[in-house]
């Protein structure tokens, strides 16, 4: 390979997953450095790697820091040119760097996005690529059609990525931790700064998403409620159109209003946690308003289309 990767593996209490998955990883990712992150795992994850996976570099938190900076950390510790994301539940199949790897002859190229084979409830759906319009006052994002070609955003869970654009735009941003939405901000910033992501359809991994960590400790209203927050900040932080800030402001006593006649207390809990966040936001250098090559708007025209 031309170019050297760099593996980054976050996890958590993936030690099952990891001796599933990881021997696929090196199996099908040959000459590259391989990076497990341990997010203070309580199971015995970097012990099983140490004794197992003796070319592994592993980095152990002291605890518990979210998905963000525990990729960012990956990253730091990274060597190559590109930094591959997989989640510990993502195993990759036969010859799927090949494909990907072509697209970063074009120097715009940030990221590309792998094709996602998502087993969810004894179905396997081909996922990847995406797209989003701006809808009653937020960033609707949806799946677009599996085919090749530019993407909204790249996962965080199986995306290749140039580090050197990776630390220009500062990596993921850790107020989204403990996870969501991350790599999606990402990707926008991306976008907004004028580089491209794209989707490779050819370059294909399984995701057992019902054996990741988040599925496995986290519960649901607490998920959703964590979603709810991150959604809340995405727009916050990264639009400056008039037109949509005026929006989210006129839809804002809507779904508050909705969420309270349906008790939907994970939207109401979400959006006083996103509050909570502002100081945070206003301290944050990265936050303040700077011209960007692409507006938001532009960005969102783009990909607005399913």
């Amino acid at each position: 390979m031309a170019q050297k990767i760099s593996v980054i593996i976050p996890n958590y209490n993936g030690a099952n997953l990891l001796s599933k998955n990881l021997p696929q990883v090196i199996k099908n990712c040959p000459g590259c450095q391989i990076i497990v992150v341990d997010d203070a795992s309580t199971d015995s994850s970097a012990t099983f790697i140490k004794e197992k996976f003796k070319n592994v570099k592993i980095i152990t938190n002291k605890k518990n820091l979210g998905f963000s900076k525990t990729v960012n950390e990956g990253i730091e510790n990274a060597s190559g040119e590109l930094v591959l994301l997989l989640n510990s539940d993502v195993s990759p199949r036969t010859g799927f760097l090949k494909p990907a790897l072509t697209h970063f002859k074009n120097k715009a190229v940030f990221a590309v996005g792998l094709q996602d084979f998502s087993h969810e409830d004894g179905k396997i759906i081909p996922r990847g690529k995406g797209g989003a319009n701006f809808k009653k006052g937020f960033l609707n994002h949806f799946a677009a059609k599996i085919m090749a070609g530019e993407t909204l955003w790249v996962s965080g869970g199986s995306g290749l990525f140039v580090r050197e654009i990776l630390n220009k735009l500062g990596g993921f941003d850790p107020i989204y931790s403990p996870f969501y939405w991350e790599d999606i901000d990402l990707s926008f910033r991306a976008h907004q700064n004028g580089y491209i992501c794209i989707f490779e359809p050819m370059s294909k991994v399984d995701h057992y998403h019902q054996e990741g960590a988040i599925k496995k400790t986290r519960k649901p209203f607490e998920i959703k409620t964590i979603s709810y927050r991150n959604q809340f900040i995405f727009v916050w932080k990264n639009f400056s159109d008039p037109l949509f800030l005026v929006q989210h402001l006129l839809w804002l006593p809507y779904h508050l209003a909705k969420a309270i006649t349906s008790s939907d207390f994970a939207f109401l809990l979400g959006f006083a946690k996103a509050l909570a966040k502002i100081p945070q936001m206003i301290e944050n250098s990265q936050y303040r308003v700077s011209p960007k090559a692409v507006s938001d708007r532009d960005v969102i025209k783009k990909f607005e289309k399913p």
